[in-house]
């Protein structure tokens, strides 16, 4: 009986030995190992054959659900656009089935064409590239063989990726060197667009370390460290697998990275003479390091799961060295990749010669998410978009659209923080949301904390101490929601303490005010009184209850002054009533389907004076603004057109609709508001938007922004007085 074995789930195939770059930091033709020198420039057809023979066989014998494929190389373009057609074909057939195939390639991108790209659009293989990061880090390293600069070359291709074959953009790598600018690194891979971004430590031994400036023992801790804050501090808008995978490692979940975490390691390579190897990465620690001697040919993978190098990779805590297993930071780094444990004599029975960079790095990461609460990165799905641009949104379409302002205004608080030094109330916001996140969550969701929280991300030289001390406020008014006790100082704006999303108090003659919370009710010192929500200079936000709805009619956030518009002020309780008759006569209007989106995405109306024509605001997303005095069609309108410009603002926070022109902006959110509304337009009306969408879509537009007005462009054409004008 053979002891059981750990299946292989990640294939790499060695398609192309050789490489049309000559990467000083190369572990494959750099450093030790010189095995490609007695290889096939490419796979022959019968290898890649036998190699998918061999992953079925694998699959079938160990139920594999998902067979994760990679072309590698070398170059692995170099193998050309019909030969890697052919091995694509050649594994689908393979596995058809069998099993699931995940197919991606990784290149170097300065072959990457439009040809490549539509077979691998009809094939279905995704696309990795490495970069890394600007110009100056990228020329460090990754030229060709005469001293080329490559970087023209891989930004061009990862442009074509991003913006012309979105669905096969895999992500970007990015190798580390301590001697570039880590923040220019970063904002050259964010800028870029990736759907991942991967960080590698340069591959090193102990026999061969790595570079590190004279009395910096963490230089490539620091390094990582300048990034993530950044990357954190930016919202997370990228997944960096580094980051994420020391998270999810901290709190009890897998790695997704075989470089840290104690996950056994399912990972086999397949050469171009369809010799089994090892991680390419041992091709570091001596020559012959990843050679096992069975092939696809002779050996089945489960026979090469058994040889000891694999083994060795897949034994957890005890194949770690004494100091690593004491350690106890140890399940998030899993000892380090494993190559770079190497050292002659002891092998790899070592820590990585990177401890102490990951000891750091791992620590600073560890107590940073247990300060803050982790920021989510937010992606849109296509079938989103769609329903958006055809007027078909349904309320969790709309949903997706409010993660991201949820995320912004987590981070404006965070950015508070940092400038007041006010780690009182940011304490307070910490533990309300340790108490109930979902409260906090619906706080950090008023429109008017959106408001603010713009202010302080966009504006952040121009905020007043009243702006930067709204976060007591805010932490304030999160212990009410969730029951905690709390005493705060808060700002005193003109002659009101303001609670977001509750109401405000008048307070003459002083510039702060103490707010005491306790059991989920709250009182504030006033001239040396304390008065609770019963006193009469109380103002609280009112509901307006309607169609199954509840909205909340505020009229006194600090914050609402935010449309461009002059904005009505406290309201009297019969003006107040009055606007909600209408409101709730408006939203009677609509069809429940309309009715269901708009309780998802709107939360708030603020009243505007009489005569205007309503409004919406991109730094208030959940809000509209609507005038006194309309009746009930007329505010229909207004709300149904200015939500869904709202829903626009936000799909804008989310996508680059009309590659950064302004103007086409307007003009795409003028045809979405318009059409939103044509069943209240008059013909006159619906001309104008039949001409606004065509200026749209005769215009240049990145690949989202044309499916979205294409979408526009086809919703537009169902409209009777829009169908007839093409026909004629």
């Amino acid at each position: 009986m053979h002891p059981p074995i750990v299946p292989f789930r990640q294939f790499v195939l060695k398609v192309a030995s050789r490489c049309d770059l000559s990467c000083d930091h190369c572990y494959v033709y750099e450093h030790a190992d010189t095995s490609w020198r007695g290889r096939p420039m490419v796979m022959p057809d019968e290898t890649a054959a036998r190699v998918a023979d061999r992953i079925a066989e694998h699959a079938v014998e160990h139920g594999i659900q998902t067979a994760h494929v990679v072309f590698h190389g070398g170059e692995p373009l170099l193998a050309g656009i019909e030969r890697l057609r052919r091995f694509a074909r050649t594994l689908r057939r393979a596995v058809d089935g069998v099993c699931d195939l995940d197919l991606r390639i990784h290149t170097n991108g300065v072959l990457l064409s439009r040809a490549f790209c539509e077979m691998f659009a009809q094939e279905r293989v995704k696309v990795g590239v490495s970069i890394d990061g600007d110009r100056a880090a990228n020329d460090l390293h990754r030229r060709y063989a005469d001293g080329r600069s490559s970087y023209d070359q891989v930004v061009r291709a990862i442009t074509l990726l991003r913006d012309h074959y979105p669905a096969l953009y895999a992500g970007l790598l990015c190798t580390i060197d301590v001697r570039s600018d880590p923040v220019a690194v970063y904002e050259a891979l964010v800028a870029l667009r990736p759907p991942r971004v991967d960080f590698l430590l340069p591959h090193a031994t102990w026999d061969h370390p790595p570079l590190r400036p004279a009395g910096r023992e963490t230089a490539y801790a620091d390094w990582l460290i300048a990034v993530h804050d950044r990357w954190r501090a930016d919202g997370r808008p990228v997944p960096v697998r580094m980051f994420d995978s020391i998270t999810l490692t901290a709190m009890g979940g897998d790695s997704q990275t075989e470089s840290l975490g104690l996950r056994p390691s399912d990972l086999v390579v397949m050469e171009t003479d369809g010799s089994y190897e090892q991680a390419d990465s041992l091709k570091t620690a001596f020559d012959g390091a990843p050679a096992t001697g069975f092939d696809v040919f002779r050996h089945s993978l489960s026979e090469a799961a058994r040889h000891p190098g694999f083994a060795a990779r897949q034994g957890g805590l005890d194949s770690l060295a004494e100091e690593c297993r004491r350690c106890p930071l140890v399940t998030s780094c899993g000892g380090g990749l494993y190559a770079h444990r190497y050292r002659t004599g002891p092998g790899f029975a070592n820590p990585s010669v990177y401890c102490p960079d990951l000891f750091r790095l791992i620590s600073h990461l560890v107590a940073d998410d247990r300060r803050s609460p982790a920021a989510p990165v937010h992606r849109l799905p296509v079938a989103t978009l769609d329903s958006l641009a055809s007027g078909t949104a349904t309320a969790g379409d709309v949903a997706h659209l409010r993660a991201p302002q949820l995320s912004r205004a987590r981070l404006a608080a965070r950015r508070a923080a940092a400038v007041t030094g006010d780690q009182e109330s940011w304490s307070v916001l910490v533990d309300a949301e340790r108490a109930d996140r979902a409260a906090v969550d619906d706080l950090l969701s008023h429109p008017y904390v959106h408001a603010w929280g713009a202010r302080c991300v966009d504006s952040p030289t121009l905020l007043t101490a009243a702006d930067t001390g709204h976060l007591a406020a805010v932490a304030a008014v999160a212990a009410v929601r969730t029951g905690l006790a709390a005493k705060v100082a808060v700002p005193v704006r003109g002659t009101f303490v303001h609670l977001p999303g509750l109401g405000r108090m008048r307070a003459v003659g002083q510039d702060r005010a103490e707010v005491d919370v306790h059991d989920g009710s709250f009182a504030v010192r006033v001239d040396g009184r304390w008065l609770s929500e019963d006193s009469p200079l109380w103002e609280p936000i009112r509901p307006i209850e309607a169609a199954g709805l509840r909205l909340l009619l505020d009229d006194v956030d600090a914050y609402r002054d935010c449309y461009g518009t002059p904005v009505e002020d406290r309201l009297t309780d019969e003006a107040a009533a009055a606007l909600g008759e209408v409101v709730g006569a408006a939203l009677a209007f609509l069809s429940e389907d309309r009715r269901a989106a708009v309780r998802a995405g709107l939360r708030v109306v603020t009243p505007l004076p009489r005569g205007a024509n309503g409004a919406t605001s991109r730094a208030a997303y959940g809000a509209v603004a609507l005038p006194l005095g309309a009746g009930p069609e007329t505010t229909a309108r207004l709300l149904v057109e200015h939500f869904h410009r709202a829903q626009f603002g936000a799909l804008l926070d989310l996508l680059d609709l009309a590659g950064g022109d302004t103007s086409r902006e307007l003009l795409l959110c003028d045809a979405y508001g318009l059409l939103s509304v044509a069943d209240f337009l008059a013909d006159e009306e619906r001309e104008r938007l039949a001409t606004t969408i065509g200026r749209i879509t005769g215009g240049t537009l990145p690949v989202m922004g044309r499916r979205f007005a294409e979408g526009l462009a086809e919703a537009a054409a169902r409209l009777p007085l829009l169908a007839g004008s093409r026909q004629e």
